[in-house]
């Protein structure tokens, strides 16, 4: 993040509904089968930062890991023309089998369980896997993932880069970062973090057109 302020950024961290930065009635709000509340405020903070003249859609970006890798995935799925990049990082995005995934079945509290029907209808109706439509260009989209992620199993954004690149529709690129050696959190040796780190700058430099002065590199 400080690379890209001192690159003229702007930084925003909505605090949205289904976090717990205010409390447990502020997580339950956007919990289970209401976890649409949860894309609802971001989709209104991004809209917000567009209507105040902060930026604008071709010049928005999102990024988001893990469970807000599930966020910034449904965002883009329900409002691609809001965003210009997204950096989607470790996540989950097929909802109606993520309880096949190693120890996802754990969050079945959180999410819910295509076993009970209103938990199907509701997990159906967001899950970016299947919210993906054949004429819509999405925007550019890096994932990035790895073999030995037990937390989110890495198929997730292997199935949902193959299946946004099999449309005669995108143009936008489609692209996923994948390492046999990472992992769910940062355990990479420096120099492997510091690459990965540079690609993504890179990713969202280049998408929203921001100029890398050459001194940057000396």
């Amino acid at each position: 993040v400080s690379v890209m302020l001192e690159l003229g950024c702007v930084f925003a961290l909505p605090c949205i509904r289904g976090g717990a930065e205010f409390g447990n009635e502020w997580h339950e709000a956007a919990r289970g089968r209401r976890r649409q509340v949860a894309y609802d405020d971001f989709l209104a903070a991004a809209e917000w930062l567009c209507a105040s003249g902060l930026t604008k859609p071709e010049r928005l970006a999102i990024f988001g890991g893990s469970n807000s890798g599930l966020l910034v995935a449904a965002a883009m799925t329900q409002r691609p023309d809001l965003f210009r990049a997204v950096l989607c990082l470790a996540p989950i995005l097929d909802m109606l089998r993520y309880e096949r995934f190693g120890d996802a079945s754990k969050w079945r509290q959180e999410y819910g369980t295509v076993a009970d029907p209103d938990d199907f209808h509701a997990l159906h109706a967001y899950s970016p896997y299947h919210r993906v439509r054949e004429e819509v260009d999405y925007p550019a989209t890096l994932f990035v993932t790895g073999d030995k992620d037990t937390q989110c199993d890495p198929a997730h954004a292997r199935k949902m880069t193959a299946r946004l690149r099999d449309r005669a529709s995108q143009t936008n690129p489609i692209l996923i970062d994948y390492g046999s050696e990472r992992g769910h959190s940062a355990v990479l040796p420096l120099s492997e973090r510091v690459d990965a780190l540079a690609r993504r700058i890179a990713f969202l430099s280049n998408e929203l057109g921001i100029n890398i002065p050459t001194e940057a590199f000396r």
